[in-house]
């Protein structure tokens, strides 16, 4: 990862710049705080609706600018897009459950939303704007994949006629210990001395560390010239296996601590997809991500990938040691911000 974080670096000269993150006070805002902080940017301004978790963050970061306000409301979008070179798009509603019951809020955040930061962002000059999706946005069958398959096509679309902000997503998995996670859940059951609950055993997903995840955020924005959607190849467990690993590595009971299966959740799949059969024809393959070409700049040659081959949660690099999740689960770090 440091490679990753130190060639991003050097294209893209954070030193001096502005930089707005919506969402700033969650899982990936507070730690790609930390990154920047060290470029000397000349603003970090940091743009949310939650006003505690902003108080918490300002305790860490002082240094920083603190905007209430909401991506649905365009006029404050507006007001905290001025003067700035950078935007990371990290504001979104990403919990399944309450996406599935309330489709139509996940709606106006995600969709509406995202369309407020993409005009509100070119209006004012932005120079590159990276926004962060989801694997569940690839075959979407929930509310949450659907609206953020909405919200890629909103901001992959802005380029399609030239102009001078340079617009892209992020995509990955899972963020190993990100609010919401299912890591920190499952040490909150281990702590409190109740059964780890999981859906279905054989259920995989990709594991990502934060820093991994700031890393393809800062390899977008080095890279982008516009449309792009960018995504770090990680490896995947089943959801047995993370769990049998967290309990082994947490709690005193160890692999006699118990487990309940619970059972596939509304919207809920199996195996997720990064990438699926028809990006595979327009993708760059690096060795450490897959650049999604918009079909209105796709690469002349075609990749050679078959139709119907996709990278998916199934066919990645399967992690099936202790050993090796236990390293992850190291590098994961501390948890308690982002709970």
């Amino acid at each position: 990862i440091a490679r990753s974080l130190n060639s991003a670096r050097l294209g893209m000269n954070i030193s001096g710049s502005k930089i707005l993150i919506t969402g700033g006070t969650g899982s990936f805002g507070n730690r790609v705080a930390e990154h920047l902080f060290k470029q000397s940017p000349s603003i970090v301004r940091i743009f949310s609706r939650d006003e505690k978790k902003q108080w918490e963050m300002q305790q860490k970061f002082p240094q920083f600018e603190y905007i209430i306000g909401d991506v649905r409301d365009e006029a404050r979008l507006e007001e905290s897009m001025a003067g700035i070179d950078l935007v990371f798009h990290a504001a979104a509603l990403k919990h399944v459950p309450s996406c599935e019951k309330y489709p139509f809020e996940a709606y106006k955040t995600n969709v509406v939303g995202s369309q407020n930061a993409c005009r509100t962002a070119k209006a004012a000059g932005v120079k590159v704007f990276v926004a962060l999706s989801t694997d569940k946005a690839v075959k979407p069958i929930n509310a949450m994949g659907t609206s953020k398959a909405m919200m890629e096509k909103i901001v992959c679309s802005q380029n399609i006629n030239e102009n001078e902000t340079k617009f892209c997503c992020v995509r990955y998995g899972n963020v190993m210990g990100s609010r919401g996670s299912v890591i920190p859940l499952f040490k909150r059951q281990i702590e409190s001395d109740r059964p780890i609950t999981i859906t279905v055993p054989e259920m995989t997903r990709f594991l990502l560390t934060l820093d991994q995840s700031v890393g393809l955020v800062l390899h977008a924005m080095k890279n982008a010239i516009g449309g792009e959607i960018f995504v770090r190849k990680a490896p995947a467990c089943t959801i047995e296996i993370l769990a049998n690993s967290v309990r082994k590595k947490f709690s005193k009971k160890g692999e006699s601590h118990p487990v309940e299966v619970s059972g596939i959740r509304p919207g809920e799949k199996l195996h997720e997809i990064l990438v699926n059969e028809y990006e595979m024809r327009r993708i760059t393959d690096e060795e450490l991500f897959y650049t999604v070409h918009p079909e209105y700049n796709a690469p002349k040659h075609q990749s050679d990938n078959p139709l119907g081959s996709e990278y998916t949660s199934s066919n990645t690099h399967q992690l099936n040691k202790y050993e090796d999740i236990a390293k992850l689960l190291d590098k994961m770090g501390e948890i308690e911000l982002y709970i």
